[in-house]
C-alpha cells in the first residue's frame, strides 16, 4: 500500500491552531542551522524564546513548525529572511506560499475557493460556506488523517477563514469580507523566482494557480509584471505567444541573498 504523499494529508490541528505569523517569525530569527530541527524546537520548548504565554501554547507552536517547515532545506529563505530582519508585511506572504507547499487544505482553500468566490464577486463568507466546501476536499485528493466530528468541521472552517484574514486577505467577524489585497513588490519578486525555479516557462509563471494563493489571476499577474518593468525592476517582453521575463537573479536563494544584503 503507498502511503499518500504529506502534501496531501489535510491535518485538522494545524488549521485550528492557525497560522503563527509572529511566532513562526521569532523561532526563525532565532534558528540556529549548525544544529538539527529537533534541537531547534527542543531549545524553543526548554527555553521559551518567544515568550509563549503557557507551556501548552509552546507545545502547540513547536508540534505545528515541525509539520509545517523544513528550516534546513526548501524554507531555508524564510529563516534567512526572518534573521535579516524582513519587514513582516513583505515577510508574511512568502511565509503563506512555503506553508502551503505541504499543508493542502490551505492551499486548496485558497487556490480553489477563496479565489473563485471573489472573481465571483460573493460579498461576506461564512463558516457555514466553508463547511459546505469540506465536504468535498476528498474529491480533489486529500487524505484526512482521521473522521472528523460536526464540530471539529466548524473549528476548521472557522480556522480556515481566520488563517485567510490573518494574511490579509479577507476582514471582519462572523461574516467577512474581501480586502483590497496587494503583494509588496519584493515579495512578488521573490516569488517569480520561486516558481520559476519550480517552472522556468514564463507562461506557466504567470498562470500559476499559487497566485490565486494572494486573490491574484494571470491578468493580475501581469499587469505587476508590466508595472515592475516599467520601473526596471525585472524585463517582460510579449510578442503575439511569445513571452520572455528576465528576473534579478539566478534563483529564489540568490535573490534573498540580494534581499539581506
Amino acid at each position: 500500500m503507498t502511503l499518500p504523499s504529506r502534501a496531501q494529508v489535510v491535518s485538522s490541528f494545524t488549521v485550528v491552531k492557525g497560522a503563527m505569523i509572529n511566532e513562526t517569525y521569532g523561532v526563525f530569527k532565532g534558528w540556529d542551522f549548525t544544529v538539527s530541527k529537533r534541537e531547534n524546537l527542543d531549545r524553543l520548548r526548554n527555553r521559551n524564546t518567544i515568550g509563549a504565554s503557557s507551556l501548552t501554547w509552546l507545545r502547540d507552536v513547536a508540534k505545528v513548525l515541525n509539520r509545517r517547515f523544513q528550516p534546513d532545506a526548501q524554507d531555508k529563505p524564510l529563516v534567512m529572511l526572518a534573521q535579516a530582519g524582513c519587514p513582516l508585511d513583505e515577510w508574511k506572504p512568502l511565509l503563506l506560499w512555503h506553508m502551503t507547499r505541504d499543508e493542502f487544505l490551505v492551499r486548496d482553500f485558497l487556490r480553489n475557493w477563496l479565489f473563485p468566490a471573489r472573481v465571483a464577486q460573493v460579498a461576506r463568507v461564512r463558516v457555514g460556506d466553508v463547511v459546505s466546501y469540506l465536504a468535498g476536499v476528498g474529491d480533489r485528493g486529500a487524505v484526512t488523517e482521521h473522521a472528523w466530528s460536526e464540530t471539529t468541521t466548524k473549528r476548521v472552517a472557522a480556522g480556515l477563514l481566520k488563517m485567510a484574514a490573518d494574511f490579509g486577505l479577507l476582514r471582519g467577524g462572523a461574516a467577512k469580507e474581501f480586502t483590497t489585497y496587494h503583494l509588496p513588490d519584493r515579495s512578488f519578486l521573490y516569488l517569480l523566482h520561486a516558481l520559476r525555479d519550480e517552472a522556468s516557462n514564463p507562461g506557466k509563471i504567470v498562470g500559476s494557480p499559487d497566485w490565486r494563493l494572494f486573490l491574484m489571476g494571470p491578468a493580475d499577474v501581469e499587469a505587476e509584471l508590466l508595472r515592475l518593468h516599467q520601473y526596471r525592476k525585472l524585463d517582460y517582453q510579449v510578442a503575439g505567444s511569445l513571452v520572455e521575463l528576465s528576473l534579478p537573479c539566478v534563483d529564489a536563494v540568490s535573490y534573498v541573498k540580494m534581499m539581506v544584503s
